[in-house]
């Protein structure tokens, strides 16, 4: 920034300030360098006595990018209308919808299109494009595509894509899937983004076979495919697709940058396999921006490894890179899988003292998980008190929580009519609710609790667990026989019990919800769960010494943790389960999270 102010003092000097190119390609520099300033290039801009189109446009194009200043770039768009010298082109209309799209409403979009059409733009293809991309990003997909009907004359590949990106942002798949089908042609880009859409509504088979579709008849995938294929990989647990992904990468087919070893990170961490993330993340150089470090410090988090993901943040300030508040949540994270009370505190005043990044709900909602499972009810409730926004449900819940963890019965009750009054219908919390009840002996007050989740529109989301042998993902449910193997799998199961209780195993009835009068039915209740299944089913078909890992949609209950510890160690096995919070490395008898969870 300091040699863009020594060029344009220069200009200034030798007169020619006034030669509009040679401005135009410093405000270019100022608006959109990462070094560069867009305010200083809005106070060029207004310094500039004729502006030409160009210079109108590469401040409508600057201010269209950032979201905080899309108004700036519809009044400069509004002020190049009324210049009688000039009439926009299909720049300036292709970044004014974009800034619409980006951070205006309705009104300014309507106008720009009125005058786009004043101007008979209106159906040039690039315009079109812009609309069309506009209409998505407000999510009225229906606009865009009656849009993109009239477009049918002159519409090009962009076109097609934009119209497939609009459906996809709106959640629709299987309309994204057949404009996809209908293209007379489709691109790496086309390809990308119905991978990256079946991604993020979470259709994570899917977006890998329509992956592996596209290596055999599509184009070369590009690093946007690649990262979207990674994050189905990392939720999915697909270790050994993961790990193709990274070796194609490393052939030198797609050069390596800081999104894919983000990427190949957040994947090898999420599969478990923790110390391949810190080795990738160590052999490459492309750590100049905040992506990789935030991955890395969220794995460690993830697995518990507190010391380690604080090693790396100050590895990371040690390297100039500037955190942001998606690093600071994860630091946080760590802290409470850590049971590091002092060091979550100083990181969270950290960041608003030296980083200027205010607090938002997710960080406050990290500190009272911390000071909840540290046992800390009351300055948890304290901080709850201190937040500057409304906190949600999940805040309370975490609180919660740790009342049933704590016995702390009196708070867990006021907590819990907090939520209710919130909230009447949110389920996990009146489970925690009933656990508490149950917990204290209170076995009317948990029934009426559980009747009313029974009768209520929104049911509990089931149990379920999943394990990925050869290829293929085995998923179990709470008390599930669906499963080809399901016959074979309980007579494993009730040998495997055996063999657990006479190693020192007791069930840990607390965890029911109900009063169940015979205690053979309380621990056959127990030993049903989803993660039990998939353990059985893995030990079955998997050879001694392979590790075994499983994924649970749910936080692992208090008695599943204990018997998965003696697993590991009665069948001398690594037990690798990521529940919704965190990874349990089970060894030999022993968790990584040591009983802290």
């Amino acid at each position: 920034m300091h040699q863009i102010k020594q060029t344009h003092a220069q200009l200034i000097i030798n007169g020619l300030i006034s030669h509009l190119v040679s401005v135009n390609k410093v405000l270019k520099l100022v608006a959109f360098s990462r070094f560069g300033s867009l305010s200083y290039a809005h106070k060029l801009f207004d310094q500039i006595p004729q502006p030409d189109l160009f210079i109108y446009n590469t401040m409508i194009k600057a201010h269209s990018l950032s979201p905080d200043s899309c108004h700036d770039s519809f009044v400069v768009f509004r002020t190049l209308t009324r210049d009688s010298e000039l009439v926009p082109n299909r720049y300036s209309f292709v970044f004014a919808f974009g800034a619409c799209g980006n951070g205006l409403g309705v009104r300014e979009g309507e106008q720009v299109r009125v005058h786009a059409s004043k101007v008979g733009l209106e159906s040039n293809v690039f315009v079109a494009n812009a609309l069309i991309g506009m209409y998505g990003k407000w999510g009225f997909v229906e606009e865009g595509q009656k849009v993109f009907e009239l477009a049918i004359e002159y519409r090009d590949l962009y076109s097609w894509n934009t119209m497939i990106a609009a459906y996809v942002g709106s959640g629709n798949m299987s309309r994204a899937k057949e404009v996809f089908d209908e293209m007379p042609e489709q691109d790496v880009v086309s390809w990308s983004t119905i991978i990256a859409g079946y991604v993020q509504v979470g259709r994570f088979m899917e977006a890998l076979d329509f992956f592996h579709n596209m290596l055999q008849v599509g184009p070369k995938p590009n690093e946007y495919t690649l990262v979207s294929a990674l994050s189905a990989c990392s939720n999915l647990v697909a270790l050994d697709q993961g790990k193709w992904i990274h070796v194609y990468i490393g052939r030198g087919e797609i050069k390596m940058n800081e999104k894919l070893l983000a990427s190949i990170v957040d994947m090898y961490a999420k599969c478990g396999e923790i110390e391949s993330a810190s080795r990738v993340f160590c052999e490459h150089n492309v750590k100049h921006r905040v992506w990789p470090w935030n991955a890395m410090i969220g794995g460690l988090a993830m697995h518990g490894k507190a010391t380690e993901a604080i090693t790396i943040f100050e590895q990371m300030k040690a390297e100039k890179v500037s955190p942001n508040k998606v690093t600071f949540v994860a630091l946080l994270n760590a802290c409470s899988h850590g049971y590091m009370v002092k060091e979550g505190k100083f990181y969270f005043r950290s960041m608003v003292s030296d980083y200027g990044i205010n607090p938002e709900v997710e960080h406050y909602g990290c500190m009272v998980d911390l000071l909840s499972r540290a046992g800390l009810l009351k300055e948890a409730e304290e901080m709850i008190a201190s937040m500057p926004m409304a906190p949600d449900v999940a805040i309370w819940g975490a609180l919660l929580n740790a009342c049933r963890i704590y016995k702390d019965m009196e708070r867990g009750y006021r907590i819990g009519k907090i939520i209710k009054e919130m909230d009447p219908n949110h389920i996990g919390c009146h489970v925690l609710l009933g656990n508490i009840y149950s917990t204290s002996g209170r076995w009317n007050d948990a029934r009426m609790l559980r009747e009313k989740n029974d009768n209520s529109e929104r049911k509990k989301v089931p149990g379920c667990s999943s394990i990925e042998l050869k290829g293929v993902f085995h998923q179990f449910l709470v008390g599930d026989q669906s499963h080809p193997q399901s016959k074979e799998i309980y007579l494993f199961l009730t040998e495997m019990m055996i063999r657990l209780k006479n190693a020192g195993y007791f069930p840990e009835l607390g965890e029911l919800l109900l009063d169940i009068d015979d205690e053979e039915d309380k621990e056959t209740a127990l030993s049903i769960h989803s993660e039990k299944l998939a353990i059985a089913f893995g030990l079955m078909n998997t050879a001694p010494g392979t590790p075994i890992r499983i994924v649970k949609n749910l936080r692992v209950c208090g008695d599943c943790h204990q018997a998965t510890k003696f697993i590991s160690k009665v069948y001398d096995r690594v037990i690798i389960v990521r529940d919704r919070t965190r990874y349990h490395h089970f060894k030999d008898g022993i968790c990584s999270c040591k009983d802290y969870w």
